[in-house]
């Protein structure tokens, strides 16, 4: 049993959390004028669940930032992120810190592993619906995938990866990300009190790294990458 007024101080913690904290979350490292402004990814949902975009600045132009992005996934070279955390679900993810010679841009139709693909009923993947080179790179989940690339339409979910030019050669990697239309009560309550915070750690990190990646790594030529 819970102690005398353990439950008032649970439910001041949740409305913490659900009225501070989820929403600086939802829009960490966000302008005002980012969070309302529509981006790519945006045209594919109409009714999201939710709706969270993230920002950081980069001291580095978009075509120095975009092969760090073209480099996402499982069998390419990860998530920049916490390497511990991704594999303490079984994801296998390994992480890879330069860019990889020869390998090719996302193509729209591409797959995306975020896990192993025999594991996870072969469904820890994302595919890319829409790519505007150097700009942005739009992935949905696999169940979306035929009716965003024929009715350009999502239900269950959006992560899109934009690049929004600066003056001085800067650029701000914006993440946007559209929670799925309609989730059950028992999912919906897993999404907020793990899933959500815990994409929000995961994702921070990997925009840091990018970050950090972009500034201080030239990027190669052409002929050293082919």
């Amino acid at each position: 049993m819970l102690a005398r007024g353990g439950v008032p101080l649970i439910g001041a913690a949740a409305a913490a959390y659900c009225f501070i904290v989820r929403p600086w979350h939802f829009r960490w490292g966000a302008t005002a004028a980012e969070v309302s402004r529509r981006w790519p990814g945006d045209e594919l949902m109409t009714r999201p669940r939710t709706r969270a975009v993230r920002a950081v600045a980069i001291a580095a132009p978009p075509d120095r930032i975009w092969p760090w992005i073209m480099q996402v996934g499982r069998n390419r070279g990860g998530f920049y992120s916490y390497t511990w955390l991704e594999n303490l679900i079984g994801a296998d993810i390994h992480n890879v810190y330069r860019l990889i010679p020869g390998l090719p841009e996302r193509q729209v139709g591409d797959t995306v592993w975020m896990g192993p693909e025999d594991k996870f009923a072969g469904q820890a993947r994302m595919v890319v619906a829409k790519i505007v080179r150097e700009r942005a790179m739009v992935l949905v989940m696999p169940g979306d995938a035929e009716r965003a690339l024929t009715e350009g339409r999502a239900r269950e979910g959006v992560w899109s990866f934009i690049l929004d030019p600066m003056a001085e050669n800067g650029t701000r990697l914006v993440m946007l990300s559209l929670g799925a239309e309609a989730l059950s009560p028992s999912r919906r309550f897993a999404e907020v009190l793990f899933w959500e915070p815990a994409h929000f750690v995961m994702e921070r990190r990997m925009m840091l790294t990018i970050k950090r990646l972009a500034e201080r790594t030239p990027l190669p030529s052409r002929a050293a990458l082919s």
